[in-house]
């Protein structure tokens, strides 16, 4: 029986196009998902008709008949932070150039938030993208077995893909800026205890200053972000060093602007050196000298990395990009 006209205006249906090709809801289906069981002829034949009619799958039915949501979840650990802002948008644009959309979702700085974060995205995504710096070792090589597929910013575990900066590297040729202007006594504000990217810093200071003897690298625990940079400003002057190395760029704002506002002139009295080189770092006074970290570009190779497991192949090589230091006005000779 022949099917009744369709409503002027009204949505063009997959049984529509079936109508049209005269061949079943399921051959159109499958010749639209691409199956490779439909013959050529045949498939060719439903796809004129769905564009002769304007047809478009609805988004939902379509990852119904796929078994996928297009949707990968990606997890940081605070979206205050330029550097993930920048890292988030690498990603989303090189995953919305394939037709896959991002729900982020921020752990705040809390590691059980990581876990938890973790299981409950995988569950209602096709995939998770992780940067979990708090995670224990040990926790993160049971977590990622049970959120396959899984891409790791800034992390590792056995075989999982993974892209990373190199901050031990970087934060040593941090260090050895500062030895060539003759500083020999930095502090260094640290970041979080547990951080995996803070532990990487305190294996270059101790290489560094292995290598140095004549060079002391005292350790302020700090934090990550511009209050805890200002918090750590009398500690700084009080310590009689020449020079700080901050955790990150928002420490080092924090602390530029708490120890000019007592009268320290930077880098006359003191160099300052931050880390990432957020939007903001050149536009401080002076400009901040800082370690470049190409975050667009590690959100981009993660997503290549997730992309090619979704769709089988083999991942590209666990990648590792080095922060160029950036010499900038916060740093000069030692006084």
């Amino acid at each position: 029986m022949p099917r009744p006209p369709r409503a002027e205006g009204s949505r063009v249906t997959i049984a529509d196009v079936a109508a049209r090709a005269g061949v079943s809801l399921s051959t159109v289906s499958r010749a639209l998902n691409g199956n490779p069981t439909v013959d050529p002829a045949l498939a060719e034949r439903v796809k004129d008709a769905a564009a002769a009619l304007d047809y478009t799958a609805s988004p939902v039915a379509r990852s119904l008949v796929l078994g996928r949501t297009q949707t990968v979840a990606v997890i940081v650990p605070d979206l205050g932070n330029p550097t993930f802002q920048s890292i988030l948008r690498g990603l989303s644009r090189a995953a919305a150039a394939d037709d896959y959309h991002v729900l982020v979702a921020d752990s705040a700085e809390s590691v059980e938030e990581e876990r938890v974060l973790a299981g409950a995205t995988r569950r209602r995504t096709d995939g998770v993208i992780l940067c979990a710096p708090r995670l224990p070792q040990d926790e993160l090589d049971r977590l990622v077995g049970g959120l396959r597929p899984v891409v790791l910013i800034n992390r590792t575990s056995g075989e999982v893909p993974s892209v990373r900066a190199d901050y031990r590297s970087a934060l040593a040729a941090e260090l050895a800026h500062l030895h060539g202007l003759g500083h020999r006594r930095i502090v260094f504000l640290a970041g979080a205890p547990r951080s995996v990217a803070n532990a990487a810093r305190l294996e270059a200071i101790a290489d560094f200053v292995a290598d140095h003897p004549d060079t002391e690298v005292t350790e302020i625990p700090c934090g990550v972000d511009f209050e805890a940079g200002a918090g750590a400003g009398e500690a700084v002057l009080a310590s009689g060093a020449t020079a700080a190395v901050a955790f990150n760029d928002l420490v080092a704002m924090g602390l530029l602007s708490i120890v000019q506002e007592s009268g320290c002139r930077v880098p006359a009295d003191l160099s300052i050196v931050g880390f990432d080189d957020i939007p903001f770092a050149r536009y401080t006074t002076p400009p901040l000298t800082t370690a470049a970290v190409p975050a667009a570009e590690l959100g981009a190779e993660a997503w290549a990395r997730m992309r090619d497991l979704l769709e089988g192949a083999e991942p590209g090589h666990p990648l590792v990009l080095l922060p160029e230091v950036t010499v900038r006005g916060t740093t000069g000779p030692a006084a």
